[in-house]
């Protein structure tokens, strides 16, 4: 479990990026959140991994205060996952994917079996592509790579920041489904930060709806959230596509809870 207690950091301006911060992410769930640009979401997600420290508040991984615990080493313990993927260039894909395995000193043979494994879960060949490089790989191709190097040590706990944000909708469409299947079957603890509304309710299993500031106008299931906007401001975030999203969301259920096959 995640546990964000009175979180606070500041801008060098002095002018706050998030503040009074509190919020609880259960293992095993995909919490999203969203909220408009600047109010402090990505913020939120790289104090939890210490890119960035919080000024004051704690933030608690399993009961464990993280500003107790060497930086790389939390970091070798979550995955990360961007919107530009973040591959190093001059790295073969199997490389890449092996990366946090060769910091922890896998043996060869386990690494390589690894990066096999988690290219046939993100639907790539690896005969055909664990020795491309990444400028090989088209947008979509590249997601998926990053994605399998976020799981390649098997962390408890996966920090997606827009990683579906830099393809076309199309690519973005599959890979938000295949995210969805993969999660099915990894059932990480997931913070995944976005923009867009119909990500969330696609993905999420809760969602943080933030004002600026990071402050939390709801947090709450995907249908709750559309049936019972806490506030005029969660209705005018979420637009006028709320009514078809939860009858879609409320077919899911009544099918077994297939969001993918319902069209959410």
């Amino acid at each position: 479990m995640i546990h964000l207690e009175n979180v606070s950091k500041q801008f060098a301006s002095g002018s706050n990026a998030v503040r009074d911060l509190t919020l609880e992410i259960r293992d095993g769930e995909t919490c999203v959140l969203i909220g408009p640009s600047g109010c402090g979401k990505t913020t939120t997600l790289r104090m939890i991994n210490r890119l960035i420290d919080p000024d004051s508040g704690r933030i608690l991984v399993d009961g464990v205060d993280t500003r107790g615990v060497d930086p790389p080493a939390l970091r070798l313990k979550m995955g990360y996952v961007i919107q530009q993927t973040g591959l190093f260039p001059h790295m073969t894909v199997g490389a890449n994917v092996g990366t946090v395995p060769r910091l922890w000193n896998w043996e060869r043979r386990r690494i390589d079996n690894r990066v096999d494994e988690l290219l046939e879960l993100v639907g790539l060949d690896p005969a055909e592509y664990r020795d491309r490089y990444p400028h090989q790989l088209s947008g979509g191709q590249r997601q998926r790579v990053g994605f399998a190097r976020a799981l390649a040590a098997d962390p408890p706990i996966l920090l997606m920041d827009e990683p579906f944000g830099a393809v076309d909708r199309i690519t973005r469409e599959r890979l938000q489904h295949e995210f969805i299947a993969i999660q099915r079957r990894v059932r990480k603890t997931v913070v995944f930060v976005t923009h867009d509304i119909e990500e969330a309710v696609l993905v999420g299993d809760r969602i943080c709806v933030m004002k600026m500031q990071a402050q939390v106008a709801q947090y709450d299931t995907p249908e709750n959230v559309l049936a019972h906007p806490a506030s005029e401001y969660v209705v005018e975030f979420i637009g006028r596509g709320r009514a078809a999203w939860l009858e879609a969301l409320r077919r899911s259920d009544a099918d077994g809870g297939d969001r993918v096959a319902a069209g959410v």
